[in-house]
């Protein structure tokens, strides 16, 4: 092998490494994906509208949606419309969702993380 053949091979094999470890922006390379496409995995966004049982829609609801593996709750109320919407919600957790409104609540759904829906979208009747 001549110096201009190693020199080449060296510089293919260098090539090869630095594209196995950068991947090339739509798949995952050795070290993963890159981390602007990994912020996503995993989240949803969880929303959907309040309303009473005439079906009218009920403002300034609060909106519960507790974690419950370690027992966080997050909570929302609701815009004029009787709306709430909770954005990065962990996919890889189950979630309980209800809601209350002036010592009423809505029975208590559950968001399963075996529900592979990006958008989970959902009414809460508070009876």
């Amino acid at each position: 092998m001549s110096f201009s053949k190693a020199k080449l091979a060296a510089c293919s094999i260098v090539a090869v490494i630095a594209m196995g470890f950068a991947g090339n922006g739509g798949s995952p390379g050795l070290l993963g994906p890159p981390a602007a496409q990994a912020q996503n995995i995993g989240q949803r966004v969880v929303s959907g509208i309040v309303t009473d049982a005439n079906s009218a829609v009920i403002m300034g609801a609060t909106v519960f949606l507790k974690d419950i593996k370690d027992k966080t709750i997050r909570s929302y109320t609701t815009d004029a419309k009787g709306k709430f919407r909770f954005a990065q919600v962990n996919m890889a957790e189950d979630h309980e969702l209800w809601a209350e409104k002036d010592g009423k609540k809505s029975q208590t759904k559950t968001v399963s993380s075996w529900d592979a829906r990006k958008e989970f979208e959902t009414e809460l009747k508070i009876k």
